[in-house]
């Protein structure tokens, strides 16, 4: 018994200084993709509203981090409650954790595994933000946030990682959050703007990105944050699995860029910016659940596949008549139910574990898996959302007046515009002073 207890304590996980410091990285570097989306979507919808699309993704970082630290990190990854829920009273407020405690079976303390999980909750609800662009209230996006998060997220993250999690424990592939982040606020999304109907003048007038910079500028944040969203999942660096993702996250991305760019140029002529930073996004959704599982050559085919269905899907919003403001339904739940699914197609059983999808001879029985997970992560946040959205509009009223969103709805919601021109000089007296007199040919060439 003795000689079993010390070969038991021997092979316990000890503290690892070099994987604690690489996941602290990798959870600063998730932070900043929030800040990074919050410009990705500032720059995609008019210039009247860019500071409110700013700041419904800023404001997650306040909202769910204080929500996260009281009770969130406990329902989503406390012991588990009929599979549905977890709950660990040490987890509320993080009070009863202990400086070196470390989170079971790795080599990371608690409070590391705690913080890179709340950059994870943060950006979730901020990506919902970009379907509802131009007409909900600041205060009631608030509240739907702290809602949100709270009836869907938190249990839906148990679902898919917790330990006892049905998902989890049916074997549902997700290795970084295709079902918990990227349907989740896809399917949240559409649900939520099935209640609050279309933007004015929706289909009518020109809504087109007042700032193409600003939207690349913003892919480019998130593409380089991802790599920790995606590699620090493995929640360390011993055994290599970290490095595929890492991999897969770029080539499956680059892959997506280009098919996005392919279908753009044969669809409509034209290699867009907005093409290739949304098929880059595409690329990253995809890759998400399925890069801890897929070679370097599926993660061309998961990234390829959908690059060309999320810009394909992109477009039903205007044959079905819902208006998803910055395509979150096309590009994350569209690109997170592929992703998903390719898991039970492209899986080598030579990653993250020895489970091998349909093409390397595993059958279907992954592939039903997934579906499982997708569709019934869809299903329970297209309706909560929905019904969460319902009851603050007939309560306190989710829209913003019809004549606020034409205004616009920085000035109205945050008494601010995104760029003031009044000190940038000019005007007639200026000119009269300062212009120098025209030759005869710029005359001509002016009239």
């Amino acid at each position: 018994m003795a000689s079993a207890i010390t070969t038991l304590a021997a092979d316990a996980p000890t503290l690892s200084a070099a994987n604690t410091g690489f996941m602290l990285i990798c959870s600063a570097l998730v932070m900043l993709m929030t800040p990074g989306l919050a410009f990705f979507y500032g720059g995609m919808v008019r210039v009247k509203s860019s500071l409110n699309m700013l700041m419904m993704s800023f404001i997650s970082l306040g909202i769910v981090t204080i929500l996260w630290v009281l009770y969130g990190f406990s329902l989503a990854f406390g012991t588990d409650s009929g599979s549905l829920i977890g709950w660990n009273s040490d987890y509320v407020g993080l009070s009863g954790i202990g400086i070196t405690e470390l989170w079971d079976g790795y080599t990371i303390p608690v409070y590391v595994f705690a913080v890179f999980q709340l950059m994870f909750a943060v950006i979730t609800p901020a990506l919902i933000s970009g379907a509802l662009a131009d007409r909900v209230k600041f205060s009631a996006w608030i509240l739907f946030t702290a809602l949100w998060v709270t009836v869907v997220y938190f249990p839906v993250a148990h679902w898919v990682w917790g330990a006892g999690g049905w998902l989890f424990e049916m074997g549902v592939i997700d290795f970084a959050g295709g079902t918990a982040v990227h349907i989740n606020a896809g399917a949240a999304a559409l649900g939520v703007i099935l209640v609050i109907g279309k933007r004015v003048g929706f289909k009518k007038d020109p809504m087109r990105p007042h700032s193409l910079p600003l939207v690349m500028l913003g892919a480019g944040l998130l593409w380089f944050g991802w790599f920790g969203f995606n590699a620090g999942s493995w929640l360390g660096n011993d055994d290599g699995v970290g490095a595929v993702m890492f991999v897969n996250t770029q080539v499956a991305t680059a892959a997506a860029m280009l098919a996005w760019l392919a279908y753009e140029k044969l669809r409509h002529g034209s290699f867009t910016t907005l093409g290739a930073a949304s098929g880059a996004v595409a690329g990253l959704v995809a890759i998400t659940p399925a890069g801890g599982a897929v070679s370097p050559l599926g993660a061309i085919a998961v990234g390829a596949i959908a690059g060309l269905l999320c810009a394909m899907a992109v477009g039903l919003k205007y044959k079905f008549g819902y208006d998803d403001s910055l395509d979150v339904v096309g590009v994350h739940l569209v690109g997170g139910v592929v992703g998903s699914l390719l898991v039970g197609l492209f899986a080598t059983g030579g990653v993250q574990s020895d489970v091998a999808g349909l093409f390397y001879g595993g059958g279907l029985e992954q592939l039903g898996k997934q579906a499982i997970g997708v569709f019934s992560v869809l299903a329970y946040s297209l309706v909560a959302s929905a019904v969460l959205a319902l009851l603050l509009d007939k309560t306190i009223g989710m829209r913003v007046p019809e004549d606020d969103e034409v205004a616009g709805i920085d000035q109205i919601e945050h008494a601010e515009t995104a760029y003031d021109f009044s000190g940038a000089g000019g005007g007639a007296a200026a000119r009269s002073t300062t212009a120098p007199t025209p030759s005869a040919a710029s005359k001509k060439v002016d009239a």
